[in-house]
């Protein structure tokens, strides 16, 4: 079985296992998620566009049907053979796909098509490696992201411990007033249940990953950092870094991480004088939940991504400007009400598995009339874990600095 996951020397990148390659004319139909976000509805208020999206990540193909026109010039820190444009698993460019793909030639349509992509290339070794065996190419493409015209920083990818210089490249990407977005990883079902970084550190907002019907994945990571949760199961990605087929049925907290970063996208070009910690807020305070939002869920944080709610319905306070809706803590480098985009053009984590037993009964959810496909759109989610027979809702604490 050919998986996301695919390594290149020592390399390799946080994704569970895929199904069989499907014709491509047939992907989108397999995206089922954009359906449930009532996606032409969103698109015809916001597409993202003037929202840029750094993509930390193992470089981006800007030669997809999907992305051509849609990657701006990015940096390289590997220090290896290529540019940022040389993805070496087919990883990056997926998770480009599903943020700002258009759709062209039956490619992947993207979550926010008019938003752009600046491709940051790193080494990512993946599930199973310390944060200091990645070395400092992390911290280096989190400050590279920094540097760079994204509004959002977005990281499809997880180490079990700390690593070097990441609290403080995540710290200084917060003073350029960046959303920054990981997945928390996606060993829980195979392996002791670690704590999953860059997620973990303060400042950046960990996903989790949910199904069709709003369950939370086994795969997927949980606890204190947990802060979102997202469409991760049956996602199409590339098959691999040869790009010739899409493989409809991959799984992974990275593919939750790439959806919520295009909804982020989707709210910031359409309430572009917020700021970073504005556009989180809303997303809260919008998520699908049946827990009181002082409590968030060790599986699904604040609760499942509606930016429908949002974009259509008007919903969510921005609040303040410079305070971290998470922390609660000021944000160094922000003023309250100011927004620190220079200009309009300033925009802005491996398992093998197959599909099949990927979800636990976590998160189900519904809409009044009882469609379960719109939980994302209208519905709220319930964080309760069934084990051993017996039903019982899972929270955390809030998360610390």
């Amino acid at each position: 079985m050919t998986t996301v996951g695919a390594t290149l020397g020592a390399l390799a990148v946080m994704s569970v296992g895929l199904a069989p390659a499907a014709a491509a004319d047939d992907i989108q139909s397999q995206q089922w998620y954009l359906d449930a976000m009532n996606a032409q509805g969103l698109w015809k208020v916001s597409t993202g566009k003037g929202i840029s999206v750094a993509v930390v990540d193992t470089g981006v193909n800007p030669d997809t049907n999907s992305l051509k026109g849609q990657v701006m010039p990015g940096v390289d820190v590997t220090g290896t053979t290529g540019d940022e444009t040389d993805d070496y698993t087919g990883h990056g460019t997926s998770m480009a796909e599903l943020i700002a793909g258009t759709g062209s030639g039956d490619g992947l349509k993207g979550v926010a098509p008019g938003a752009k992509i600046i491709p940051i290339r790193t080494v990512l070794l993946g599930i199973g490696k310390k944060g200091e065996e990645q070395g400092d190419t992390s911290a280096k493409a989190i400050r590279a992201a920094a540097d760079s015209d994204a509004k959002i920083i977005s990281m499809s990818f997880a180490t079990i411990s700390a690593f070097n210089g990441g609290l403080e490249a995540v710290q200084y990407a917060e003073s350029k007033g960046k959303l920054l977005i990981a997945g928390v990883g996606n060993d829980a079902d195979i392996a002791k249940n670690y704590i999953g970084y860059p997620a973990r550190y303060p400042g950046v907002v960990g996903v989790s990953a949910i199904n069709e019907n709003g369950e939370v994945a086994k795969f997927s990571q949980n606890g204190a950092y947990v802060d979102l949760a997202s469409p991760g199961v049956d996602v199409p990605t590339w098959c691999d870094k040869t790009f010739k087929s899409y493989c409809p049925q991959s799984n992974g907290t990275s593919q939750a991480t790439a959806i919520t970063s295009g909804a982020a996208a989707l709210i910031w070009a359409a309430h572009p004088k917020w700021t970073a910690n504005q556009v989180l807020r809303v997303m809260i305070d919008t998520a699908g939940r049946d827990w009181p939002k002082s409590t968030p869920s060790r599986y699904l944080g604040y609760g499942t991504i509606r930016p429908a709610q949002v974009l259509l319905k008007g919903k969510g306070v921005p609040g303040a400007a410079d305070v971290d809706p998470v922390t609660n803590k000021k944000t160094p480098g922000l003023s309250a009400g100011a927004s620190p985009s220079a200009s309009a053009s300033t925009s802005s984590q491996a398992s093998n598995s197959t599909s099949n037993a990927q979800t636990s009964a976590a998160g189900s959810s519904s809409d009044s009339s009882g469609n379960t496909t719109l939980w994302v759109a209208l519905g709220a989610a319930a964080a309760v874990v069934v084990i051993g027979g017996g039903a019982f809702a899972v929270i955390r604490s809030r998360r610390g600095v």
